[in-house]
């Protein structure tokens, strides 16, 4: 198990490596105002999806185990198709209002948007099938061509053909999920060979039930952290988008624990069914989760302003008070990952959702009152009160259905002595093999 953790640790401190490379390269070459397109490009492909993984999205990794693999594809593949349809016609009518749509997608890339977010899409069922079926090596290696493909493409687009705005991270984005998509789907066609196949209606509704829970829970959650871009758009300015993006993703950068650790709690839990042992698991990876996210916050913290612009460019010099008044919504944000998956995975996503409507009444009082006089600091202000109020919540939740007390989540000899079981064990295999 730690294994699988280390790989997918590994595999997102490459992404966060390649990352970087990919904003020096947005922010240097295209300025804060195109980064602030491209990230706002983003953020909309992340809400867009919301409605297609209703039924082909995380939810897949708890259902792979219980049905056939050929069931679950027709169905997601039928509601991707869909919702698309849906899209379509939406930005159609939307396009009729200008001044509104033009806040929401920025203009020109509007049928770029929906590409991205039907490529992924498909790209997306192939990762939570692989995660469902505990292939989590396979999964982090597609990732991990996703992301490398998408360094390549972006320097390619800048450095050889001079596109200098935010095409170059839109294309880049394209050739990157189509690139995995296709060797994702290499992995996944196998798999179908083997099975049969279930009654199609019945199963669409049982993952309908289970799913919407969960997209409620992800617009919501979503919402909670990205309703500020569009609020920065509206009373700020596009280079304010680009500054507080860059900001974000390097302070959440810290996620690269909660999301490799989570991934594998997820994966493992779907698969288990004594409550003890998922109690417990869950706690100890509470703990690591928490332990590793506070020291890489320290070390950011630490960095200077100047590190920051020598980065980015002189543009970017409030990166640093970004990331610091976000520090504390990072560090709950991190334990909020291990509460969600375990919710998740003993089907009882409903928390989540709770959680996430908490948050929800949190942010739009902080996000209305602080980012109109405070810009960028009053949204990563809101940010840290957002995440603050859903911890919270998780954690009162978490507690009332397991019995756990707070003392059990304080540092213990026998926390230290699993894991330092669990990581020579990964010594003492391979030395097998």
């Amino acid at each position: 198990m730690f294994k699988k953790i280390l790989g997918t640790g590994m595999t997102r401190v490459m992404n966060l490596l390649i990352g970087f490379i990919t904003m020096m390269m947005g922010t240097r070459v295209l300025g804060p105002a195109e980064w602030g397109i491209g990230f706002t490009i983003l953020t909309d492909v992340t809400f867009l999806l919301i409605g297609i993984e209703f039924l082909a999205g995380s939810g897949l990794v708890y259902f792979t185990p219980r049905k056939k693999l050929s069931t679950l594809m027709t169905v997601s593949y039928t509601w991707i198709l869909m919702v698309m349809a849906l899209y379509v016609l939406l930005f159609w009518i939307l396009s009729y209002h200008p001044v509104v749509f033009d806040r929401i997608v920025p203009k020109g890339y509007e049928g770029l948007t929906l590409l991205l977010t039907l490529i992924y899409s498909f790209h997306n069922f192939n990762l939570n099938v692989l995660l469902g079926k505990e292939k989590v090596g396979t999964f982090n290696w597609i990732f991990l061509l996703q992301i490398f493909v998408q360094v390549c493409s972006m320097a390619l687009f800048i450095f050889v053909f001079g596109l200098r705005d935010a095409h170059a991270f839109v294309y880049s984005l394209l050739c990157g999920y189509s690139t995995a998509f296709v060797v994702g789907l290499l992995f996944v066609l196998p798999m179908l060979k083997k099975e049969g196949r279930d009654p199609l209606l019945p199963t669409a509704k049982e993952m309908l039930r289970y799913g919407y829970v969960i997209q409620l829970s992800t617009l919501v959650s979503t919402l909670n952290r990205r309703m500020s871009i569009y609020l920065i758009r509206q009373h700020c300015t596009e280079k304010a988008v680009g500054v507080y993006g860059a900001g974000s993703q390097v302070g959440e950068g810290v996620k690269v624990f909660g999301l490799s650790i989570s991934m594998v709690q997820f994966s493992r839990l779907s698969n288990l069914t004594d409550p003890k042992q998922i109690v417990s698991l869950t706690i100890k990876f509470l703990k690591i989760t928490v332990v590793l996210t506070l020291l890489s916050l320290l070390v950011l913290a630490c960095l200077p302003v100047g590190f920051f612009e020598w980065l980015f460019s002189s543009e970017f010099g409030e990166v640093k008070r970004i990331i610091l008044l976000m520090s504390p919504g990072l560090l709950f944000l991190s334990a909020q990952m291990i509460f969600s998956h375990y919710f998740s995975g003993t089907g009882v996503p409903k928390y989540n959702l709770y959680a996430s409507l908490t948050g929800l009444a949190v942010t739009i009082p902080c996000t209305f009152l602080l980012i109109p006089p405070y810009g960028i600091t009053g949204a990563a202000v809101a940010f840290s009160c957002t995440y603050t109020a859903i911890m919270l919540y998780q954690w009162f939740a978490f507690r009332r259905l397991t019995g756990v007390k707070a003392r059990d989540l304080l540092l213990t000899k026998e926390d230290w002595n699993w894991c330092k079981e669990e990581f020579f064990a990964i010594f003492a295999k391979n030395k097998e093999s």
